[in-house]
């Protein structure tokens, strides 16, 4: 039989407590996290307008989008071929630049619009590195797609992120304007 010290019980007990007082959002009738505080824009370009009240620190300088919004492909009917369909990338970089937001934008809404799409969304690298290097990083470009669209709005169940890493160039030059024209996600309905 074994023997249970009292430290080692007043010890479980601490973990256990600190654990459940680490839990500091609530969740909605779905189980998803709320979160609850209010940001301080006073400082954005997204100020409020004099006399409207504020909250705490400002949290972010991150825009806000309307998913409500029109614009091609908004429907989410067949207009997938009418929207652009490629993300830029620098060179060994996955950040998201300014301008692949219009395209994330507006697949953002037509998938928000049309639950029943899907998409894939496609890495690629262009030629330099090794293959097992370019297959990851390829990865994570179309990750950081599908987690942008993710954020603005589309359901994870409707999107698919894979890598071709240097595989299937887009320009199959050996210059930096090909090299630039390959490090793209390209997104593609399936």
């Amino acid at each position: 039989m074994k023997t249970v010290s009292l430290a080692s019980l007043f010890l479980a007990a601490a973990l256990g407590l600190g654990l459940a007082g680490c839990s500091s959002t609530s969740l909605d009738d779905k189980g998803a996290p709320v979160e609850t505080r209010t940001p301080n824009l006073s400082d954005s370009p997204m100020a409020p307008t004099a006399g409207a009240t504020t909250g705490a620190a400002a949290q972010s300088q991150v825009a806000t989008v309307d998913l409500a919004a029109g614009g091609a492909g908004a429907a989410g009917g067949a207009a997938g071929a009418a929207l652009p369909h490629v993300v830029y990338f620098a060179f060994d970089s996955f950040t998201l630049q300014d301008d692949g937001k219009p395209v994330i934008e507006g697949w953002a809404r037509a998938l928000a619009a049309n639950r029943k799409r899907h998409v894939t969304v496609e890495g690629y690298t262009d030629e330099r590195g090794s293959t097992e290097y370019n297959l990851a990083l390829g990865q994570k470009r179309a990750e950081a797609v599908t987690s942008a669209l993710g954020l603005l709005g589309a359901d994870p169940k409707q999107m698919d992120a894979v890598s071709f890493g240097k595989e299937n160039p887009a320009d199959p030059g050996h210059d930096e304007a090909a090299w630039a024209k390959n490090r793209r996600a390209e997104l593609k309905d399936r």
